[in-house]
């Protein structure tokens, strides 16, 4: 299978994208799409970024400052989600992680075509577990950053307990669902509410979409194997808020914490990731740390630019 011809990408600005096919599954067709912005005269270096659950690429500062770095950028939207999503999908499901090897596998297959000899994959909450699974499989990049990965579940310790019970009915009925996640996180977010980034609410809705039982079993298999131990061979970049808010109602701590992941699991599991692991622990981060108030996210850039001239990266 090889990639249709590049279109222009909706966020413009330079950016172009292509579909990436895939095999039909439960719901019908799917494909996933590769955004990116190719520097005029290339260093032969990437970057391949990876986002979370109920997720898109849009961040666009990141990209612009990669690119002042001298790396070409790269961004996956995964299949049945942003733009590759499509109206008869049950949207951002799947029932196995390593499904994802193959967009990813395509995508690095094109950055390679393109003349970079040097690979960096990124990824965000979810996009951070997923990453850490492949580079566990695979030994094709060079460096791996970590932004808030979705290591274990923030659930109280007695809800972990049926966990089991919730995951066994996602093998036998993958598309029942819960609607747990409160608005607050993406509502902070977004401009016209409380944040001052905009994005697409039908890639990323305010309300959110559905928690699979069959995507939390998919979960939950990853982050097992994850928190049994990986031996991810390249260096790696954890990074994270020094707090969580783990409250239900609206507080203005959302807007300088973690509100979707519990930071202190981040840190007790990326030690066993791999060898050449850095953890680097951010001040008034939030979940996405690259979306954070100004003075938070230059830090997180000057934390990764740092990093990346340690590993001669």
């Amino acid at each position: 299978m090889t990639a249709k011809i590049e279109e222009n990408d909706i966020l413009g600005n330079g950016f172009l994208k292509l579909d990436l096919p895939l095999a039909d599954d439960n719901d019908g067709k799917q494909h996933a799409t590769l955004v990116y912005r190719k520097l005029e005269k290339s260093q032969s270096k990437a970057i391949l970024y990876v986002h979370g659950f109920i997720d898109y690429f849009f961040q666009t500062e990141m990209a612009d400052i990669f690119n002042q770095w001298g790396y070409d950028f790269y961004a996956l939207d995964l299949r049945k989600y942003g733009r590759s999503l499509m109206d008869h999908q049950h949207p951002n499901f799947v029932s196995n992680i390593h499904y994802y090897f193959d967009e990813i596998n395509q995508s690095i297959d094109i950055i390679k075509s393109n003349g970079n000899a040097s690979i960096l994959l990124m990824g965000h909450s979810t996009g951070g577990l997923i990453t850490s699974i492949y580079a566990h499989h695979h030994n094709n990049i060079d460096g791996l950053i970590l932004n808030s990965p979705f290591f274990d579940l923030n659930i109280p310790p007695a809800l972990k307990t049926i966990t089991p019970i919730v995951t066994g009915i996602g093998k036998y009925f993958p598309y029942l669902s819960s609607d747990n996640l409160t608005q607050h996180y993406p509502e902070s977010l977004h401009k016209d509410y409380k944040g001052e980034w905009d994005f697409n609410e039908k890639w990323k809705p305010i309300t959110n979409f559905p928690t699979y039982f069959g995507w939390l079993r998919a979960i939950t298999k990853a982050q097992k194997e994850l928190q049994s131990g990986l031996n991810i061979k390249c260096p790696v970049l954890v990074m994270y808020s020094d707090k969580s808010y783990k409250g239900k109602n609206w507080n203005e701590i959302i807007r300088i914490s973690d509100a979707v992941l519990d930071v202190e699991h981040i840190q007790k599991y990326a030690d066993g990731i791999g060898k050449n692991i850095s953890k680097i622990e951010i001040k008034d981060g939030i979940h996405d740390l690259v979306l954070s108030k100004k003075e938070v996210r230059e830090s997180v850039y000057y934390k990764i630019k740092e990093w990346l001239g340690e590993q001669k990266l």
